[in-house]
C-alpha cells in the first residue's frame, strides 16, 4: 500500500499551504500607498506582500486547474449531486481567478487592494471549507481508494514532468 498522499490527500496539503500563504500576506505590510501607508518603510513590505501574492497566484491557478481536471469529472460521474458541488466550486474557482487578475491590474499603491485582499481571504476560507466538509466527504465515499491513490500518483507524475521542463 502506497504511503503517500492520494489526490484529496494532495488537496489538503495545498489547501494548507494556501491557508499558510493567506495568514503571511494578511500578517505582512500593506502594499505601498495602500490604506496610509508611505512609499517609504512600507515599500518593502509592499514588496514582500506583492510577492506573497504571486506565490498564492501560482498555487491556486496550478490547484484550481489540477482540481478541475483530475477530481471533478469523477464527481461529477460518480457522487450523488456532484454536478452541483461540482458546479458551487467551478464558480469560486472563477470567482478566485478574477480577484487574483484584479490584484494584478492595480497600479502600485492602490487602496483598492486591501479591499481585494480581504474579499479574496474571505472567498478562500469558505470555499476551501466547501471542499473539504462536503466535496472531499463525497469523493471519498464514491471514490474507491485505488482510484484516488491512482489520481495522486498521476498529479505527481504531472507535476513532475513540468517541473523538469521548467519555465
Amino acid at each position: 500500500m502506497s504511503r503517500r498522499p492520494d489526490i484529496l490527500g494532495e488537496f489538503t496539503a495545498e489547501h494548507r499551504a494556501v491557508e499558510e500563504l493567506l495568514a503571511r500576506i494578511e500578517a505582512a505590510p500593506a502594499l505601498p500607498g495602500a490604506a496610509g501607508q508611505d512609499g517609504g518603510a512600507g515599500h518593502d513590505g509592499g514588496a514582500a506582500s506583492e510577492q506573497l501574492i504571486g506565490q498564492l497566484t501560482d498555487l491556486l491557478f496550478s490547484h484550481c486547474a489540477a482540481e478541475e481536471e483530475h477530481l471533478f469529472p469523477l464527481v461529477q460521474h460518480d457522487v450523488p449531486d456532484g454536478g452541483a458541488l461540482v458546479f458551487r466550486c467551478i464558480h469560486d474557482h472563477l470567482a478566485i481567478g478574477q480577484y487574483l487578475a484584479d490584484l494584478q491590474t492595480l497600479p502600485p499603491g492602490d487602496p483598492a487592494a486591501d479591499t481585494l485582499l480581504g474579499g479574496l481571504a474571505e472567498l478562500l476560507r469558505r470555499h476551501l471549507a466547501t471542499e473539504e466538509e462536503q466535496l472531499f466527504p463525497a469523493s471519498r465515499k464514491a471514490l474507491p481508494a485505488a482510484a484516488r491513490n491512482a489520481l495522486g500518483e498521476r498529479l505527481r507524475a504531472e507535476r513532475a514532468e513540468i517541473a523538469e521542463a521548467g519555465p
